[in-house]
């Protein structure tokens, strides 16, 4: 895969899944967060009614474990750069940040993320739909080492050296 050489996709994701996490999904991402010795996260989702509720259902685990969420933002499916939703997802500097969205809005943010700020994969965790070896090609693999993610079936997932890789419960902590 090439290096990101601009932050605009050339076309949409043809299999953009707009699905709500299940509960092990979620608690697999608080797990996969605590391991990371997080407090504070910010959590970014598009706007579709699944992704929002996700949002919201990781937010609710999160508080429950103890943590400290800084800001939710959510990003659309359609835009000219997502600058303005990029420089605020990163602003916060959180100990990680997490993502949940259907593929073509989550990559337009991810690569207007590292276009233009300080924000980097090895300190976010995603949900299921962006743990898709498809939705992560529109920002390409070599793009997002050290990016880490629950399946729904509560599977962590990690992307590393051009690859993704579903890793054992055990596996998933760093």
């Amino acid at each position: 895969m090439e290096a990101l050489n601009t932050p605009l996709l050339k076309v949409s994701a043809s299999h953009d899944a707009d699905l709500t996490a299940t509960d092990a999904e979620v608690a697999t991402i608080v797990r996969l967060a605590r391991d990371r010795h997080a407090q504070d996260i910010v959590i970014g989702s598009g706007r579709t009614p699944h992704a929002l509720a996700t949002a919201r259902l990781i937010e609710s685990a999160w508080d429950r474990a103890g943590g400290q969420t800084l800001d939710t933002i959510t990003w659309p499916e359609t835009g000219a750069s997502w600058l303005r939703q990029a420089s605020r997802f990163a602003a916060p500097n959180p100990d990680l940040w997490l993502m949940v969205g259907p593929a073509t809005g989550w990559a337009q943010m991810t690569r207007r993320l590292l276009w233009s700020t300080r924000w980097t994969p090895e300190r976010t965790i995603a949900t299921a739909g962006i743990g898709d070896s498809r939705t992560l090609a529109l920002v390409g693999l070599v793009n997002l080492d050290g990016l880490v993610g629950a399946s729904a079936d509560g599977t962590p997932w990690l992307v590393a050296h051009d690859s993704l890789m579903h890793l054992t419960h055990a596996e998933g902590t760093r």
